[in-house]
């Protein structure tokens, strides 16, 4: 697979300036593949919520599917940073827990819950996507349990969550339900409803 041009410090020739800003396309693309998937997402569409005429289309991406690793990865990155932000504020391991699953639940309501996760929305697709894509998903998702496991770890460690917890069990089951809540989400659940759900699933590590 062609991989997509999308180093806005890559060099180009002289006289050769990008015709757009990159992580604007890719989060309109986003808004496409999160509503429709990969397959139900027509180049057609894509181009036109990017805002791009053919030719520049083509300059930056091979195909379709250049498009969505471009916009998968864009995608994880701003979710990843955003998320670390919430835990840093956090001092300990249940504390940033909790934060983790307030921050599911707010992306799983109202209008960006009906919008859905790009990685959730994928996952269901995993059997068809290629190699490249169905890997990165896959990655996604096994460093949400994994931080999930070691906040619980870290929790232990600091007294803030009882050490008698089976932390691998009791990640496994968090993850479900932060999954649950961005399927849910899809269906049009507001912020004060994923917020009690998010609450109630605290009980796994009380």
């Amino acid at each position: 697979m062609t991989k997509p041009q999308t180093n806005s410090s890559e060099r180009r020739g002289p006289g050769r300036p990008r015709e757009f800003d990159m992580d604007t396309a890719l989060g309109r693309a986003l808004v496409v593949f999160s509503e429709r998937g990969y397959h139900g997402a027509s180049l057609a569409e894509l181009r036109a919520a990017m805002k791009l005429a053919t030719g520049s289309l083509y300059k930056a991406f091979a195909d379709k599917s250049a498009i969505f690793l471009a916009t998968l990865d864009y995608y994880i990155a701003r979710r990843d940073r955003q998320l670390r932000e919430r835990l840093d504020a956090q001092q300990r391991g249940r504390d940033k827990l909790e934060a983790l699953l307030a921050f599911y639940a707010e992306s799983a309501s109202d209008s960006e819950g009906r919008r859905g996760c790009l990685v959730v929305t994928s996952a269901t697709e995993l059997a068809t996507l290629d190699a490249e894509a169905a890997a990165k998903v896959r990655n996604s998702l096994r460093r949400v349990e994994t931080l999930l496991r070691d906040l619980i770890r870290l929790g232990q460690a600091d007294g803030s969550i009882r050490p008698d917890l089976d932390a691998e069990v009791a990640a496994g089951a968090l993850f479900c339900v932060i999954q649950g809540l961005r399927v849910v989400g899809k269906t049009g659940r507001t912020k004060g409803e994923m917020m009690t759900i998010a609450k109630q699933a605290s009980v796994l590590f009380a």
